[in-house]
Protein backbone atom coordinates (compact mmCIF):
# COMPACT_ATOMS: atom_id res chain seq x y z
CA UNK A 1 0.00 0.00 0.00
CA UNK A 2 2.85 2.10 0.96
CA UNK A 3 4.04 2.14 -2.64
CA UNK A 4 0.68 2.68 -4.40
CA UNK A 5 1.10 0.45 -8.15
CA UNK A 6 3.97 0.46 -7.85
CA UNK A 7 3.86 -3.06 -5.43
CA UNK A 8 2.51 -4.52 -7.49
CA UNK A 9 4.27 -3.98 -11.16
CA UNK A 10 6.82 -7.05 -11.39
CA UNK A 11 9.17 -4.37 -13.14
CA UNK A 12 9.69 -2.72 -10.02
CA UNK A 13 12.18 -3.91 -7.70
CA UNK A 14 9.82 -2.88 -4.51
CA UNK A 15 7.25 -5.26 -5.63
CA UNK A 16 10.09 -8.70 -5.82
CA UNK A 17 11.47 -7.55 -2.90
CA UNK A 18 8.22 -7.87 -0.96
CA UNK A 19 7.14 -10.68 -2.48
CA UNK A 20 10.32 -12.67 -1.32
CA UNK A 21 10.31 -11.43 1.56
CA UNK A 22 6.70 -12.72 2.63
CA UNK A 23 7.68 -16.17 1.12
CA UNK A 24 10.47 -16.12 3.57
CA UNK A 25 8.37 -15.43 6.28
CA UNK A 26 6.21 -18.17 5.24
CA UNK A 27 8.72 -20.51 4.13
CA UNK A 28 10.22 -20.20 7.71
CA UNK A 29 8.23 -20.72 10.13
CA UNK A 30 7.60 -18.79 13.05
CA UNK A 31 10.23 -16.66 14.81
CA UNK A 32 10.03 -19.16 17.93
CA UNK A 33 10.38 -22.19 15.86
CA UNK A 34 13.14 -20.36 14.15
CA UNK A 35 15.23 -19.80 17.63
CA UNK A 36 14.90 -23.35 18.25
CA UNK A 37 16.48 -24.77 15.02
CA UNK A 38 19.40 -22.14 15.94
CA UNK A 39 19.87 -22.79 19.43
CA UNK A 40 19.65 -26.82 18.37
CA UNK A 41 22.33 -27.06 15.93
CA UNK A 42 24.58 -24.38 17.50
CA UNK A 43 24.84 -26.66 20.88
CA UNK A 44 24.74 -30.09 18.99
CA UNK A 45 27.37 -32.42 20.47
CA UNK A 46 28.02 -29.73 23.04
CA UNK A 47 25.42 -30.21 25.55
CA UNK A 48 25.78 -34.23 26.84
CA UNK A 49 22.70 -36.60 26.95
CA UNK A 50 21.81 -39.22 28.93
Amino acid sequence: QLFGGWGYMWEYPICRAYADARIVKIAGGSIEIMKTIIARDMFKGKLGRK
